[in-house]
């Protein structure tokens, strides 16, 4: 027993708690949970909750079921729910998962993410971060399918009627009640979209943050009596929700991503991180964007990114360098734009932080950047940006086929006729072996990031 186990104790009892939740995740992303009494609270910590990991999505085999949770005491909060009433009091942990022999589980996702933290503390870093995170707020039908907005607001709308400006007052606060610090809030472009910001802390924090933030966004849409959504896309014609993230790695107290004789005051360290992300995107984005509604939002003819590309102030890319204050040492920092809301934050953390690391490790080289929108069309035009005001569906112009981000190579719409020796590039640059065809099959030209390479309604997100 810790000093950190004593003072959840000394809590519980002082502030008369009656049920601690423990919580953690399933390999999708889906929050679990269990209702203890206090007077189970120390054997707990000692012992740990056994449950059944067959019945949790990708845990473990019947054969191979038990399955201990380990309540985290440096995770303990009191849920801001009950204040109405004091004698439903209940608080929360998030648990390690382990298995009998207390070796952890390697399915455990909050594990996963915690050997990404070890690695990157054994090459002297510290992974912070900070997400945008977007949803929608729709009006309490009696049907799930009834998607109606909240309000037509549009960005940066300002309303005294409408349920956003209340909703979003007493998302923040219950989020400061909890101590998860945020840093701004406001209308997003679509109506009834929403975003709120949370400010930066260490990866695994964050991670934990951002479970507790869903819980806490639900919490406050029932109590509001409407309903909130992170699905990444839930209309067609209106813009997805992301989850923007900002990055950096810190050496002690020494932004790694800092260099003020760079152009970007971006480091080298930083510009190798970018590098592996972009590397890896392909298998990033099976993790970053895991559901099929997912891919709706990665379309090209918005912000949303379609290719492996960077660049500077670029909403259109996937890492994007901001540029609001350069020669800040401590804000230096990276934009990946990939990560949807309903992803399993701990995975993408998991992904990202590796995929970076394995770029300064090997020393991979940027690219040059993607000045324009990561995506063009050579006999055309399209239109790439819409307003509240003008959401009509764009024609696309010209032949529909994409070319690649710049400085990456480029393929041909049609490969040509070639002999058995013929050796083709993808546009991550990668050679691929000769096809024993020598009769070449027209291909639609594949989105670099692993995402999909048709047009759609244009949307901001």
């Amino acid at each position: 027993m810790n000093s950190q186990h004593e003072f959840v104790l000394r809590t519980v009892e002082e502030r008369d708690i009656r049920f601690i939740r423990l919580w953690f995740t399933d390999i999708m992303g889906a929050l679990k949970s269990v209702v203890m009494s206090p007077s189970e609270l120390e054997s707990a910590f000692e012992e740990g909750i056994g449950f059944d990991g067959s019945s949790v999505e990708g845990f473990s085999r019947i054969s191979e079921s038990d399955t201990i949770a380990l309540p985290d005491p440096s995770t303990f909060q009191i849920l801001p729910f009950d204040d109405n009433e004091p004698d439903l009091q209940t608080a929360r942990m998030f648990c390690d998962i382990a298995q009998p022999d207390g070796q952890p589980s390697m399915v455990d996702p909050r594990h996963i993410l915690r050997r990404q933290v070890t690695e990157a503390a054994n090459d002297g870093f510290t992974c912070m971060a900070s997400p945008e995170i977007e949803f929608y707020l729709f009006e309490r039908g009696r049907e799930l399918t009834d998607l109606v907005p909240t309000d037509n607001g549009g960005y940066f709308d300002q309303a005294t009627h409408d349920t956003a400006p209340l909703f979003r007052r007493k998302a923040m606060l219950a989020l400061e009640s909890l101590g998860i610090a945020t840093e701004f809030s406001h209308h997003e472009t679509a109506p009834g979209q929403q975003e709120i910001d949370l400010r930066h802390a260490d990866v695994l924090t964050m991670a934990d943050n951002i479970m507790t933030f869903r819980r806490v966004i639900k919490q406050v849409a029932t109590d509001s009596n409407v309903r909130a959504t992170f699905m990444p896309k839930p209309f067609e014609d209106l813009p997805g929700s992301g989850m923007h993230t900002h990055f950096s790695l810190f050496e002690g107290q020494s932004n790694a991503f800092h260099d003020p004789d760079d152009e970007f005051s971006l480091s080298q360290t930083g510009r190798q991180f970018i590098a592996g992300i972009l590397e890896h995107a392909n298998e990033i984005s099976a993790v970053t964007n895991q559901w099929v509604n997912s891919y709706k939002r990665l379309v090209h003819g918005g912000e949303a990114p379609t290719a492996a590309s960077w660049g500077a102030a670029n909403r259109s890319a996937l890492v994007r360098v901001p540029m609001y204050t350069p020669r800040k040492a401590s804000s230096r920092r990276i934009e990946v734009r990939s990560p949807d809301s309903a992803c399993n934050p701990y995975l993408t953390y998991a992904v990202l932080l590796a995929a970076g690391l394995r770029g300064v490790e090997k020393n991979y080289v940027l690219g040059p950047q993607a000045e324009e929108h990561d995506f063009a069309l050579p006999d055309g035009d399209i239109e790439v940006k819409t307003t509240r005001t003008d959401r009509r569906v764009h024609v696309i112009h010209g032949a529909g086929q994409l070319t690649p981000a710049p400085g990456r190579p480029r393929r041909p719409a049609a490969p040509p006729s070639s002999g058995p020796g013929h050796r083709s590039r993808t546009p991550g640059g990668r050679v691929h072996a000769p096809s024993p065809a020598p009769t070449p099959v027209p291909r639609r030209h594949p989105a670099p990031a692993g995402m999909p390479a048709r047009a759609g309604h244009p949307t901001r997100r």
